[in-house]
């Protein structure tokens, strides 16, 4: 009979601790839940109230013009990230065909990035920014050092590609690319973009990041555009 009572007693303990645990489970994930569902609402507030700071006219854009879903990306060629997303993003482009299109904003996070971009930005005034960004993306251990990026290096593994290089040079110190290239920073900071690559798709900032994450937006962008 005393065993009796204290198996039940053990049975009881035993409960108790799983209904605990259970119930500390049920509300630790409702707390992640709240607390990612805020920020998704902070990122929306944050955007909606400086949409002027998310697109630029006349910023690097690819795929169909009249695509009804775009990624905003806010990038630094110097980021190894950058570069791994960049056939990631591409993919994505291509799949949907026609439905999405992808403009790139300058955040050069990098120390010496800065120079960099106003090389990407001079190649872009000559028709070739996408050519360009493909190079320094696939070349980036060459001109990247340390987190240090070298314009200089970035510049010479340009000299395939047909630039005029003497006007590349003088574009790349124009007050035109420098008021550019301050545009994008200035708006990176307004939409507390802190890291790179930053991804706004159809004007919603991704929550969480990664490939699938964005693929997963991209595609609800999508269903409701069409």
């Amino acid at each position: 009979m005393q065993t009796l009572k204290l198996n039940e007693a053990a049975l009881n303990k035993k409960i108790l601790f799983l209904s605990t645990t259970v119930v500390l489970s049920l509300i630790f994930f409702a707390a992640i839940s709240l607390f990612q569902t805020q920020q998704v609402s902070k990122g929306n507030e944050l955007v909606n109230n400086n949409l002027s700071a998310l697109t630029r006219i006349g910023a690097p854009t690819k795929g169909a013009a009249d695509a009804k879903v775009t990624i905003v990306e806010f990038f630094d060629p110097a980021c190894e990230t950058c570069a791994k997303f960049y056939p990631l993003v591409n993919n994505i482009i291509k799949k949907y065909q026609g439905k999405v299109k992808v403009e790139m904003r300058y955040t050069p996070f990098h120390q010496g990035s800065e120079q960099v971009v106003k090389l990407l930005e001079a190649a872009h005034l000559q028709g070739k920014f996408w050519p360009a960004l493909e190079i320094l993306f696939a070349k980036q251990s060459f001109w990247t050092y340390n987190h240090v990026a070298k314009s200089s290096q970035a510049l010479q593994l340009l000299s395939p590609l047909p630039l005029n290089q003497q006007q590349l040079k003088i574009d790349m110190e124009s007050k035109q690319i420098k008021n550019i290239v301050s545009r994008d920073i200035t708006d990176a900071k307004s939409l507390e973009v802190r890291a790179t690559p930053q991804f706004f798709i159809n004007g919603k900032p991704l929550a969480n990041f990664g490939y699938k994450q964005l693929v997963q937006s991209v595609e609800r962008a999508i269903a409701l555009a069409y």
